[in-house]
């Protein structure tokens, strides 16, 4: 347990230095690593328990110590980093999914998520089943004897639909089932889903945990038994986050804290701004009185993220008309970056649900999201506010 605040942990957690005494942690770009002796090359291979490099696929300092940091900012004894956010979730469902096994998942998920679920995970004979979040008393009536993983996002992408951990927690503690849960949109920086209740919390490091667009990753955190099995998985069949990738990402960790207040802050400054707006149907943001589970937000999150969603009148043509006009904003399909991005879910990340999916996870024609980056909020309001007069 660390003596220091979660915000200097981000800072101050760092391997080892070496004899070099650098200042900066080093970026160990290597795929292999060197023995003795004969006789210890030989147990390293003998023993998975040994803690020896070996290979990179394997384990390397530099991944070792990304994976330090998130660990100990989400509270978890261990973790296991990925190439991508979307290595992470399947490498989850893999290692802890037999066939015949039941997945119970929240509908309110990303589209690839959606699609390993709906399509993938069927072929290798595995059920899911989907329930509302903003019903979440459904969700033990649900359960089947062989339901062994319980999934959520929260908030959830793009509709930032909040769901009680604690309450969801409890049934699964009930049912002897494994809760997992997303914590992308909020990073440990907002909200730590493992004081709440959950098993494993996974990332996509790629959004606000780079900050800057510039890498893909993953990682896993939880309890160092769970973490174990999702390493020999990861270790065995091969996606592992790349050595320079994991420096990136650690070196952004020591700006997470504060880059995720400055978010927050002119997100609940957009939010509020745009609520009454004549060209929207509605503004959706966690920290707002009006989003439905607000109270929940407030309890379990420090504030309400860096996404906001609104619903444009007018449905796809207008949602064109929007993203046509931005003048400042990027139109990407990536999110948590310093630069503002807008996008529209229905037409990109999404696209591949059917009309009634779309519908059931609150994803309307008109629905955009909008990452709210770091740039001064005069100018992202003014941006937006141009554009909407466009449509």
């Amino acid at each position: 347990m660390s003596k220091y605040k979660p915000e200097t942990d981000a800072i101050r957690l760092q391997m080892n230095r070496t004899n070099e005494k650098e200042h900066s942690t080093p970026l160990f770009l290597t795929s292999s690593f060197v023995y003795d002796s004969a006789e210890n090359m030989a147990a390293a291979f003998s023993d998975d328990s040994l803690d020896v490099n070996i290979y990179s696929r394997f384990s390397n300092p530099t991944v070792d110590e990304f994976i330090g940091k998130i660990a100990a900012l989400e509270g978890a004894e261990n973790g296991i980093a990925t190439g991508t956010g979307m290595a992470a979730v399947f490498s989850t469902f893999m290692t802890f999914l037999s066939k015949g096994d039941h997945i119970l998942s929240a509908s309110a998920v990303f589209g690839s998520t959606h699609t390993i679920l709906t399509k993938y995970l069927p072929k290798w004979g595995f059920e899911s089943t989907y329930f509302d979040m903003n019903q979440p008393e459904t969700i033990e009536a649900l359960i089947k004897p062989n339901t062994k993983l319980l999934y959520v996002e929260t908030p959830s992408n793009p509709g930032l639909d909040i769901i009680d951990l604690e309450y969801v927690a409890a049934i699964c503690k009930k049912h002897n089932i494994l809760f997992v849960v997303d914590n992308c949109f909020a990073t440990p920086a907002v909200q730590q889903p493992i004081k709440f209740g959950a098993d494993l919390v996974l990332h996509s490091a790629t959004k606000f945990i780079d900050g800057q667009g510039r890498v893909l990753g993953g990682v896993v955190v939880g309890n160092e038994e769970l973490i174990h099995e999702m390493y020999l998985f990861v270790r065995n069949t091969g996606p592992s986050l790349s050595p320079f990738n994991a420096w990136v990402l650690t070196k952004s960790l020591e700006t997470l804290y504060i880059r995720m207040d400055k978010h927050a802050d002119n997100a609940l400054k957009l939010a509020k701004r745009l609520e009454g707006n004549p060209k929207l149907n509605s503004v959706k943001y966690p920290f707002l009185p009006s989003h439905p589970q607000y109270a929940i937000a407030k309890k379990q999150m420090s504030n309400g993220g860096g996404i906001v969603t609104f619903e444009l009148k007018g449905g796809i043509e207008s949602g064109r008309k929007f993203l046509n006009a931005l003048e400042m904003l990027s139109m990407t399909n990536n999110l948590g970056d310093s630069r503002t991005i807008a996008s529209h879910p229905a037409s990109t990340t999404h696209s591949k649900l059917s009309v009634d999916e779309k519908k059931a996870v609150g994803i309307t024609d008109g629905l955009v999201r909008v990452s709210v980056g770091l740039e001064h909020i005069d100018d992202i309001i003014a941006d937006i506010e141009q554009a909407l007069e466009k449509c």
